[in-house]
């Protein structure tokens, strides 16, 4: 089984928790662990929130996720003006409410990849492994491949369990 949703929402701050509280509903039903839906939530509430105080002119955006065996790939486009992610970002000031988005996403996520579309936007990619707590559907639903497979599924929170890669190396972002 492989879980997508995907979202146009508009440029305002209404749509960060609609979003977010979905994307947990969802994941809590397969039950991935609460540190885990803890994280995501965080990661795809910093990507939203830098979308809507940063993508002028754009007027929406696009969330995508999808939960594909081990992994959940958020992917968040805007049709902005773009924006350098390779540059220089200095960390703020430790008194600021400010600025600490890309830090977060960063210090979160397993992967992120950004993609920068001038004139056309931006496209931030997250990817967090996924750990289920024990007995959880999404260890039968998510993992169904590996068990036909003869891969195995793990049985408890704690293994670590690794069952290969859920996308080939590359550039994951494009988005048309």
């Amino acid at each position: 089984m492989e879980a997508t949703i995907a979202l146009r929402l508009p440029r305002d701050a209404a749509s960060v928790p609609v979003i977010r509280q979905l994307l947990d509903a969802s994941l809590r039903a397969l039950g991935v662990e609460p540190p885990i839906r803890e994280d995501i939530q965080l990661m795809l509430s910093e990507a939203c929130s830098n979308v809507i105080q940063h993508a002028a002119p754009s007027d929406d955006y696009m969330v995508s996720t999808e939960l594909h065996r081990d992994r959940c790939v958020i992917k968040v486009v805007d049709a902005g003006n773009g924006f350098d992610f390779a540059g220089a970002h200095p960390a703020p000031p430790p008194t600021s409410e400010h600025g600490r988005g890309l830090l977060i996403m960063k210090a979160l996520a397993d992967d992120i990849r950004f993609v920068n579309r001038p004139e056309r936007g931006s496209v931030v990619c997250l990817e967090k492994k996924l750990r289920f707590v024990k007995d959880a559907p999404g260890l039968s639903l998510l993992l169904n491949e590996e068990l036909e497979f003869g891969q195995g599924v793990p049985e408890i929170v704690g293994d670590d369990p690794y069952v290969g890669d859920h996308l080939p190396t590359g550039d994951h972002a494009h988005v048309k």
